[in-house]
C-alpha cells in the first residue's frame, strides 16, 4: 500500500455533521489546528438556513436566515470572509413601525434620532432612552465575554470551577444596579422590564419585538426579557447594536466560510445526509450515511439540534439512559413562519407611503406588547394568530443582485406559529391559507402590498423542519430559556460541547450561546474538541 493510498484508509480526524455556519466555522479551526476534517452535509449546498436561493424565476432571497448582527467579529477576521468576498452594509436606520393610528415609529441612527421618535409619543420614554442604552450595553459587554468562553461542565472537577471563577470574574466588575439588570433580564418578562424604563406603547413595542423573536411566547411570559437581550449582542462593520445586510444574502457569508474551510484542507461532501451514528463501546466512530458509505473518524461533532441527534440518528440502546432521557425533553419550537415574496414595486405604506430608508430597515407590524400577547394567544389555541406579528425586510433595497431591476424581495419573517397545530391539523393542508393571511396582514398597513406580489416562497414550521433540520421549526435549535442556557445548553452537566457517548460533541446553536448566525458555538466547540485531543476535560 502507498503512503497515499495508507492516509487515505486511516481514520478522519474528525467528522461533522452538517454544514451550515456554525459546522463550517467549526471545521475550520479544526483543520487549521492540522486536523484531517470532513463534513457531511444533507442538501446540495453547504450553509445550512443561511443560504441565497432563487425562488421565482429572477428573483433570489436567503431562504431561512435573513439578516446580520450577531457574526463574531473575530471569526470574521480569522476566516478572512471580507478577503473572500464578504460585503456587509449597515441598516440606515434599525426598524420602522407602522401603527394603527396612521402614524409611525423609527428606531435607529444615532440616539438623537431615535430621541426625536420617542418624544412624538413620550417626552419622558425621550429622555429616559440614553440610561436605557447604557444599562443595556453594560450587560451586553460582558454577556459578549461570555458568549467566547467555554461554560463550565459543573461537575465537580478543579478545572471547572476555575472556569466557572473565572466567569463569575467578568460579572464581578458589574455595579450593583447594573447586577439587578442582569438578574431581572434573566428573569422576569419584557413588559415587567420595559414597563420600569417607558410609558408609551409604541416605544415599548419597539424594543418588546426582540423578546418574541425565535421565541414561542408572549413578552409577558417570564425569562422573555433575556431573548430581548439576546439581540443586542451584535454588531456590524464595528458598530455594536446594528443590523446589517451580506450583499449576496446569507449564503454570501457560508459561501466565503465554504471557500476558506476549502483551502484550510476541509474535506466537504453535498448531498451526504447522515442516516446514522456508529457507536462501539460507549464512542462514537463512524457515520453512516444513506447511501450506505461508512466514514470513520476519531471525533463525530454534530452541527445538529440535540433533538434531532439523540431522537433520530443514534440507536436509543447507545445513549446513556439518564442523558437519553434529557435529550427526549429537550424543548424546541420558535413559533416561527418564514415568507420569501418577489415584488413588483415597493410597498406603499399609509403611515409613509414614499421611497425611503424605511424600506431599508426592519418592518416590523406588532404596534404594542397587547399585540405580540394575543398573537402568541391565539397562536396556542387556533395554531395561529388572528394579527400575526410580521417583520419584512426588503434587501433588494440596498442589494441589486436579488431582484431584476425596478422589483424587489421581502423577507417575511412571522411570529407566533404553532410548530404543532392543534386538532390533528397539518401544516401541509394550511400553509397557502396562513400565507395569505399573513399578506392580507401587511396589505393592511401597505394597500399595494398583496397586488405587488408576483411570486412567493412558504416554509411553514413543519417545513423549517424538512428542509433544514430545524425540529418543530426552530431556528434557535432549542427554546432560549433559562433551563436551556450557558452550561444547561442542552442540559446541565452538559453544556461544554460534550456529550453522555465519548467521542461525539454538539457545535450548533443547541449549545452555548445559542442561536443566531454567530458562528461561536462552532468556535468554542472547536476549542472543546482539541481540549479534549490533549486529554484535557472538555465533556
Amino acid at each position: 500500500m502507498s503512503a497515499a493510498e495508507a492516509n487515505a484508509a486511516r481514520p478522519l480526524d474528525a467528522l461533522i455533521i452538517g454544514g451550515g455556519h456554525n459546522g463550517l466555522v467549526c471545521a475550520y479551526d479544526l483543520a487549521r489546528a492540522g486536523w484531517r476534517v470532513r463534513v457531511l452535509e444533507r442538501r446540495g449546498v453547504v450553509g445550512g438556513a443561511a443560504v441565497t436561493e432563487e425562488f421565482h424565476p429572477g428573483f433570489r432571497n436567503s431562504v431561512a436566515s435573513y439578516t446580520v448582527s450577531l457574526l463574531h467579529p473575530q471569526i470574521i477576521r480569522d476566516m478572512q470572509l471580507h478577503e473572500r468576498g464578504l460585503r456587509i452594509v449597515e441598516r440606515p436606520i434599525s426598524n420602522f413601525l407602522p401603527l394603527d393610528d396612521g402614524r409611525f415609529l423609527k428606531l435607529g441612527a444615532g440616539l438623537a434620532r431615535t430621541q426625536a421618535e420617542f418624544a412624538k409619543f413620550s417626552a419622558r420614554d425621550a429622555a429616559r432612552l440614553p440610561d436605557y442604552y447604557a444599562a443595556l450595553e453594560r450587560i451586553a459587554e460582558v454577556m459578549r465575554l461570555l458568549a467566547v468562553e467555554q461554560p463550565p461542565h459543573l461537575d465537580g472537577r478543579l478545572r471547572d470551577w476555575l472556569r466557572l471563577a473565572r466567569h463569575a470574574w467578568k460579572l464581578r466588575g458589574l455595579e450593583l444596579g447594573a447586577k439587578q439588570d442582569l438578574l431581572n433580564l434573566f428573569a422576569q418578562s419584557a413588559r415587567s422590564f420595559l414597563d420600569r424604563w417607558f410609558e408609551a406603547a409604541p416605544v415599548k413595542a419597539a424594543f418588546g419585538f426582540d423578546s418574541i423573536v425565535g421565541n414561542f411566547a408572549s413578552p409577558d411570559h417570564p425569562g422573555s426579557a433575556y431573548v430581548l437581550l439576546h439581540h443586542v449582542f451584535g454588531e456590524v462593520n464595528g458598530n455594536k447594536g446594528s443590523w446589517g445586510h451580506a450583499i449576496g444574502g446569507m449564503g454570501a457569508i457560508t459561501q466565503a466560510m465554504q471557500r476558506a474551510c476549502v483551502e484550510a484542507g476541509v474535506d466537504i461532501r453535498v448531498n451526504a445526509p447522515v442516516r446514522r451514528v456508529h457507536i462501539d463501546n460507549g464512542r462514537a466512530v463512524a457515520l453512516e450515511t444513506e447511501d450506505g458509505s461508512l466514514h470513520r473518524a476519531r471525533c463525530i461533532v454534530a452541527n445538529v439540534n440535540p433533538a434531532l441527534l439523540f431522537n433520530q440518528l443514534i440507536d436509543r440502546a447507545d445513549v446513556p439512559a439518564a442523558f437519553g432521557e434529557r435529550l427526549r425533553n429537550y424543548r424546541n419550537g420558535s413559533g416561527t413562519f418564514r415568507m420569501n415574496v418577489a415584488l413588483s414595486e415597493l410597498p406603499r405604506f399609509e403611515a409613509l407611503p414614499q421611497a425611503g430608508e424605511h424600506h431599508q430597515s426592519g418592518i416590523v407590524i406588532a404596534p404594542s406588547l397587547d399585540y405580540m400577547d394575543r398573537a402568541y394567544v391565539d397562536a396556542r389555541r387556533d395554531g395561529w394568530s388572528a394579527a400575526p406579528i410580521v417583520e419584512m425586510l426588503i434587501p433588494s433595497t440596498v442589494d441589486d443582485t436579488l431582484a431584476p431591476p425596478g422589483a424587489h424581495v421581502a423577507s417575511l419573517f412571522c411570529q407566533q406559529f404553532a410548530p404543532q397545530l392543534p386538532d390533528g391539523r397539518s401544516w401541509d393542508a394550511l400553509r397557502e391559507q396562513v400565507a395569505d393571511h399573513i399578506i392580507d396582514t401587511v396589505t393592511r398597513y401597505a394597500p399595494n402590498f398583496r397586488a405587488a406580489v408576483v411570486g412567493r416562497q412558504i416554509l411553514s414550521p413543519l417545513d423549517l423542519e424538512r428542509t433544514f433540520g430545524l425540529v418543530s421549526g426552530d431556528i434557535m435549535h432549542g427554546h432560549m430559556s433559562l433551563d436551556q442556557l450557558w452550561a444547561a445548553r442542552p442540559t446541565l452537566g452538559y453544556g461544554s460541547y460534550g456529550t453522555a457517548i465519548a467521542g461525539l460533541f454538539l457545535c450548533g446553536a443547541g449549545t452555548h450561546p445559542g442561536g443566531g448566525v454567530s458562528g461561536l458555538p462552532g468556535r468554542n466547540a472547536a476549542r472543546a474538541v482539541r481540549a479534549a485531543r490533549l486529554g484535557r476535560h472538555a465533556g
